[in-house]
């Protein structure tokens, strides 16, 4: 079985996989640190809790914004696990061109992104993550990465209109009942999640102007992708464990190259 553990700003996804197919799938806070026994001693009563010996892992994927996790779920691989977990980098062999100045600047989430979106449903496309931030990675027909679009999270953006402006307060994310809100609670909700459509919206339209692309798909993952797909026309499918499946597409790239066989 391979382990892929995505490692963001806010959680940590850590999946399982018995060759293509998602046996089980766990997330911790990437906002509390802890040590690679903590992080071992979780580990193992998740595994114990879907009757899966840790034995049977026999590889590791790590994608991680978070330097500081990366080297304790490294820790946790070898020392646990005895492996040497792959590192996902936008510099490695994953199947993708690079169009992008510099390319070591891409996030390793949205190169899983890009890779695992690409394998599935070809190209043209656009990958939206709504994520800590909401990004957009646009790949070609061809499969070359042609770069993005970076902005707020739809929870940031709730947590910084309430840090800049003490007395709006905190609200759920959360679609109200109408647009025009009657209440400061749905005013704020209606700002980030229907102005979260029209970003998406709007900047589809662009996209799609500035490449000259009239027939492309658009894939939504992340947390909040779901909510917001189902407001938006323009998202043709949601996919949530879109990253951790581009772990595992690069996992069994690099693998197969060298002449081996993908994890069972």
């Amino acid at each position: 079985m391979l382990l892929v553990i995505d490692i963001g700003n806010t959680e940590t996804v850590l999946g399982l996989y018995e060759g293509k197919n998602l046996q089980a799938h766990w997330r911790l806070s990437s906002r509390s640190p802890k040590t690679s026994d903590e992080c071992w001693i979780l580990l193992q009563g998740w595994l114990a809790g879907g009757r899966f010996a840790a034995e049977a892992i026999s590889g590791a994927v790590i994608s991680s914004v978070v330097p500081f996790w990366t080297s304790i779920f490294e820790s946790l691989a070898s020392e646990r696990l005895g492996l040497k977990p792959v590192i996902v980098t936008p510099l490695m062999d994953h199947g993708l061109q690079m169009d992008y100045e510099p390319p070591a600047t891409v996030g390793a989430d949205r190169i899983c992104n890009a890779v695992g979106g690409f394998t599935r449903f070809g190209g043209p496309l656009v990958v939206i993550d709504f994520g800590t931030a909401t990004t957009f990675d646009v790949i070609s027909g061809e499969g070359v990465y042609l770069g993005g679009v970076i902005s707020l999270g739809l929870a940031g953006a709730s947590q910084e209109l309430h840090r800049v402006a003490a007395k709006l307060p905190k609200v759920d994310l959360a679609f109200p009942g109408r647009i025009v809100g009657r209440t400061t609670e749905n005013s704020i909700q209606s700002g980030i999640m229907w102005g979260t459509v029209a970003m998406v919206e709007g900047l589809i339209k662009r996209i799609s102007e500035e490449l000259a692309w009239d027939r492309f798909q658009v894939i939504a993952t992340g947390g909040m992708s779901g909510a917001i797909a189902s407001r938006s026309p323009a998202i043709h499918n949601v996919e949530p464990f879109l990253t951790l499946d581009g772990m595992r597409i690069i996992h069994d790239r690099l693998f197969s190259k060298q002449g081996g066989n993908p994890c069972p």
